[in-house]
């Protein structure tokens, strides 16, 4: 259980719920060991009035007997009654406190699993599938869940109700008690043999369900592409394919699990052959009452449902272990971005890039090769460059999503990984390629770069955008939920509100990655008239596969294959009439002629 081990500082949280539970446990447990000598007495009592009542031949003194025994039976009975009442009040208790323990527990590890989600780096996400991460945080910490709650619960009520059963069950006939708890060692064999079997069972059967989820969030992201490209069936095969290896896997443990019930019943049986054998010749000897094997029978059978469950109790655990250890492996991740800086600064945006490099550790491409570069405060620069010649990846190191291999790049003459990590991103807008939405309303999904923005700012950031009046169109208007990914929206309408989302946070540095690609000219002419007076003292990164026109840019780097081939203004790559004067005239030529 070393891997439970990481759990136990959730325990120490909650340990004075967990120290009140213990005692309800014993307590509702000491009541029900009372309810046996009850059963004993009113059968001891019936069978000696049996007795006397066999031997005498007195009407009236038989009549006595019967109203005797009879009161004596009510009497136990409303013993049994009160007794099982307080019990069942401490039950309650008891579950009051444990159970509710564990779902508190469920609840802070859950909070901590996705808090440290959020910590760890972009690295981490290209390494694991979202189905892995939560299988994780759903079933796997349910399964721990369970070991927290019926699975502790229950061991406590196993040792508490073995150490009183047995120690009542002694102080009546210490013989008899060893011959009831003979088939409890082949009990503890059993569970010992099939314990690991169990553990390693569990581990892969919850890798297999973690790819189970990770096939059906893929399948339900792209079902667009799988549809248009009638892949449905291929899916379903490969689906039911691994759903089938599930199903095997998850057989094999049930059958194990399965044998454990038979089992339990088995010995709890010949638990109780036992004590009815040794308890009749007991009773020839005059060693024991009736009553003292009735009372035995309803110990060994009180005993049954706890010693039954400690191979579902064996079960939980070993299914916990193999769900925690694949929790700890996320919680022991590190991410590689450290916040080395505790003073918080105020950043204006000067920057420069020098000698900056870097190379992707998973494939050991070089996005980036020796790029240098300033842009001051107030600055616009124009990022431009073919398909993977490293221009987002500028934008990924500004936002340190990824650390650079070598070289530099500083902010206002700091190095970047001396600046506090949430200055540095708070003061930063960006539009990436992917306009990524919430299943959210518009207006919140525009707030999010504001928490606290007020709905004129809102409006007034949506106009500049120029994507205002496509909001006002739609049913609910700014309430309008956009679904899943912004899915209820045009690729333009996406963007448009991606930039408003950027524009809103009032950012020293703007960096807008092809963020015009899916907007006519028209709406593009509007946006950047918009940008250019949004933009005025904004330090701006702007990557682009197109020159825009009506932006006036004060640099521009070109990149090719990650290295900068070209650096300066406008006028001074035109007169170089290298890549930025070659895609300016194929621009121009193509204007033209959508003019024509």
């Amino acid at each position: 259980m070393k891997e439970l081990a990481k759990i136990n500082v959730y325990l120490w949280r909650y340990k004075w719920r967990i120290i009140l539970g213990v005692i309800f446990v014993a307590a509702q447990n000491y009541f029900r060991i009372l309810i046996p000598p009850q059963f004993r007495k009113a059968l001891d009592s019936a069978m000696s009035s049996l007795e006397a009542y066999r031997g005498t031949s007195d009407l009236l003194q038989k009549e006595t007997i019967v109203n005797n025994v009879t009161s004596d039976l009510m009497y136990y009975a409303l013993f049994v009654i009160g007794f099982a009442l307080v019990m069942g009040f401490f039950m309650f208790m008891m579950r009051q406190t444990v159970i509710v323990v564990s779902r508190l527990i469920e609840y802070d590890v859950r909070k901590d699993i996705f808090n440290h989600y959020e910590e760890l780096d972009s690295s981490f996400y290209s390494k694991n599938t979202t189905g892995d991460m939560m299988s994780r945080i759903t079933e796997d910490v349910t399964k721990v869940r369970m070991y927290l709650g019926p699975g502790i619960l229950y061991c406590l009520n196993l040792v508490t109700l073995f150490v009183l059963a047995i120690y009542y069950m002694y102080n009546v006939n210490p013989k008899l008690t060893l011959y009831a708890l003979a088939p409890m060692p082949f009990l503890s064999v059993s569970i010992y043999m099939v314990s690991s079997y169990i553990n390693k069972k569990s581990e892969v059967i919850q890798i297999q369900l973690a790819k189970l989820t990770s096939i059906s969030q893929e399948v339900f992201s792209g079902i667009r592409v799988i549809k248009s490209y009638v892949k449905e069936g291929q899916f379903q095969d490969y689906f039911q394919k691994e759903t089938n290896d599930y199903k095997i896997k998850s057989m094999d443990l049930a059958r194990v699990n399965a044998l454990f019930h038979p089992l339990m019943m088995l010995l709890v049986s010949g638990s109780i052959l036992l004590v009815v054998l040794v308890g009749g010749i007991e009773v020839s000897k005059g060693n024991i009452t009736h009553g003292n094997i009735a009372e035995f029978i309803i110990y060994v059978t009180m005993l049954t449902w706890p010693f039954t469950a400690i191979g579902w109790i064996v079960s939980i655990v070993q299914q916990a272990e193999a769900s925690q250890k694949r929790i700890n492996q996320f919680l022991d991740t590190k991410p590689e971005i450290q916040n080395n800086a505790q003073e918080h600064v105020k950043i204006s945006g000067h920057i420069v890039f020098d000698n900056v490099s870097f190379t992707y550790a998973e494939s050991g491409i070089i996005a980036l090769d020796k790029v240098s570069f300033e842009v001051k405060k107030g600055e616009k620069l124009g990022i431009i460059g073919r398909t993977a010649s490293g221009k987002t990846t500028i934008a990924n190191l500004m936002l340190r999503l990824n650390e650079v291999t070598d070289g530099e790049i500083l902010i206002d003459d700091k190095n970047i990984n001396d600046l506090h990590l949430n200055d540095l991103r708070q003061s930063i807008g960006y539009v990436p390629q992917d306009s990524f939405l919430f299943s959210d309303t518009i207006s919140k999904n525009v707030a999010f770069g504001k928490s606290k923005a007020t709905t004129n700012e809102i409006h007034a950031i949506a106009k500049s955008a120029a994507v205002y009046d496509d909001i006002m169109n739609l049913p609910e208007q700014f309430e309008t939920i956009v679904g899943e990914r912004g899915v209820t929206l045009s690729g333009g309408q996406k963007q448009r509100i991606s930039i408003a989302r950027a524009l809103v946070k009032n950012p020293e540095i703007i960096i807008l990655d092809d963020c015009l690609s899916a907007v006519d000219t028209t709406t593009e002419q509007l946006i950047l008239g918009h940008l250019n007076n949004e933009l005025g003292s904004k330090t701006c990164l702007i990557i682009t596969h197109r020159i825009y026109k009506h932006l006036t840019f004060d640099k521009i780097i070109v990149l090719d294959e990650g290295k900068l081939v070209e650096y300066g203004t406008p006028e001074e790559l035109i007169n170089q009439e290298g890549f930025y004067y070659e895609l300016l005239q194929k621009q121009q030529y193509e204007e033209k002629i959508i003019e024509n």
